[in-house]
């Protein structure tokens, strides 16, 4: 049974302001920077914050995008000095909320700030915000189009993009869903690189993943399910992945999950060496829930899809899990409840990313290995979970976990159904898990990649070898 994955748009508290202030007083904007306790000078937005900014935050604090304001300029900063202040103190700015102090810690897409850069902004903020000298500022950054394809600039304009019908969605009502399922257009088989998914206004997804529909080469489904019930192996796989029997047949399980958008997260890149598979007379089945804003809106969630070259043929196996920490959630009114749910790894393994999932209950989320001779590992924790976030913290290729066949995932969540849970909607209910945003889910969306046990065994010493040279660096450094 497939499971909905929920999100809403995350709203920043907005700020009155007069900005007809700002512009009367053009000297206070380059006014000298004064000194703090200690001696130190206040940052300045031109030398200090603006680059700040610009690595961190204008990712979505740009036009066209999904943040409020625009952070790009002073002028369209300096009337949100004081949310950004409070939202930056709290933690809550930019959206990263992997605990710092506990499992691996390099990811590709960190936008958390480090503890310098806090501190910059927060000095800023209390010495007045000076704009300093504009001869400091950085060259404005070129982004991409708003209108078209982020991952456009990495790989050129998709191969496809598949167009579902459009959906209104009423100004007033219940959450909505919508699931038509389209053709691909694709008319040979081709590997996929990547995938990126884009609503057309964000105001009102809370979510759009799609799934594959397609008939599936006979030998290479055998060498699947028998990889994922521990009867098989990952060569088998692959070497049935390079010569298909040519024999088409339905899947026996429900289609599989294929790309997924939410607020921080706008499809899939999958790791050299992996792919999906996307065969000729394909469909998508797109689901999206939606939810009303107050006024009708139309939507139209496509699903843009590049290939790698005619001719490719990964060497590992990659498959998005939702790895559970509940079969079945049950949270009674008023209580604080724990639930636990452990995967075995039928074959090694690399986990590419952590992406914890629950609903406004959600408080903590933890993920763990269990290696077959007992020892534990925590790989990752959030003890401050955020439903308006479905941050998918991805990891760094060069200390992704790489878990030997045996090893159980073990994922551990906590759910807040008290009165102290501010996103709490009414703690007198008792709550269970389904699709609704009222409803509660626990899971890791997981991107397991599964590795021969010669390429495991080839990872583990090349790791252990720049660990060994890294070492010995730094005791001749010292």
């Amino acid at each position: 049974m497939r499971q909905t994955r929920l999100y809403r748009e995350h709203l920043c508290t907005p700020i009155v302001c007069v900005i007809g202030v700002l512009l009367a007083a053009p000297t206070m904007l380059l006014a000298q920077t004064t000194s703090q306790a200690g001696g130190r000078p206040t940052p300045t937005f031109s030398k200090d914050v603006a680059p700040i900014f610009q690595e961190k935050c204008q990712t979505c604090h740009r036009p066209g995008e999904m943040a409020p304001m625009s952070l790009e300029t002073y002028l369209e900063a300096r009337p949100w000095v004081r949310s950004i202040r409070t939202k930056v103190a709290a933690g809550d700015m930019p959206p990263w909320f992997v605990d710092k102090t506990v499992g691996i810690q390099k990811f590709i897409n960190d936008i958390s700030l480090t503890d310098e850069q806090k501190d910059t902004i927060l000095r800023w903020a209390d010495g007045g915000a000076p704009v300093g000298d504009p001869k400091e500022l950085p060259p404005a950054k070129i982004w991409p189009d708003s209108k078209g394809w982020r991952l456009s600039a990495r790989f050129g304009e998709p191969d496809v993009v598949v167009t579902p019908t459009p959906w209104v969605v009423k100004a007033a009502g219940p959450d909505q869903w919508w699931e038509p399922i389209i053709n691909t257009g694709v008319t040979e088989d081709r590997w996929v690189r990547a995938i990126e998914m884009k609503p057309t206004d964000r105001r009102v997804v809370h979510h759009a993943v799609t799934y594959l529909y397609q008939q599936e080469d006979a030998a290479v489904l055998a060498a699947e399910q028998a990889l994922i019930k521990g009867k098989g192996s990952v060569e088998a796989l692959v070497d049935a992945m390079r010569h298909p029997s040519g024999q088409s047949v339905d899947p026996t399980e429900d289609a599989p999950l294929f790309s997924e958008w939410a607020v921080g997260k706008e499809g899939e890149i999958y790791p050299d060496g992996t792919g999906k598979l996307l065969k000729a007379g394909s469909k998508l089945g797109f689901e999206m829930h939606y939810h009303s804003v107050g006024e009708a809106v139309t939507d139209t969630t496509k699903a843009a899809i590049w290939f790698y070259p005619k001719g490719y043929v990964p060497s590992r196996v990659v498959r998005y899990q939702g790895l559970a920490a509940a079969k079945s959630l049950q949270i009674p009114p008023n209580t604080v409840t724990v639930h636990n749910g452990y995967t075995v790894l039928p074959a090694p393994a690399m986990l590419e990313n952590f992406q914890p999932h629950m609903h406004v209950r959600g408080k903590e989320y933890t993920m763990e290995a269990i290696y077959p001779d007992g020892r534990v590992e925590v790989l990752n924790h959030t003890g401050n979970f955020h439903f308006n976030w479905s941050v998918n913290y991805v990891y760094d290729p060069d200390v992704a976990p790489v878990l030997p066949k045996g090893t159980t995932i073990h994922i551990r969540s906590v759910q807040d159904n008290t009165a102290a849970n501010k996103d709490n909607p009414d703690p007198r209910q008792w709550v269970v898990g389904g699709p609704r945003t009222v409803d509660e889910m626990s899971q890791a969306n997981t991107q397991i990649v599964y590795l021969t046990q010669e390429d495991y065994e080839h990872i583990i010493a090349e790791r252990a070898k720049k660990a060994k040279a890294a070492t010995t660096q730094d005791q001749n450094h010292h």
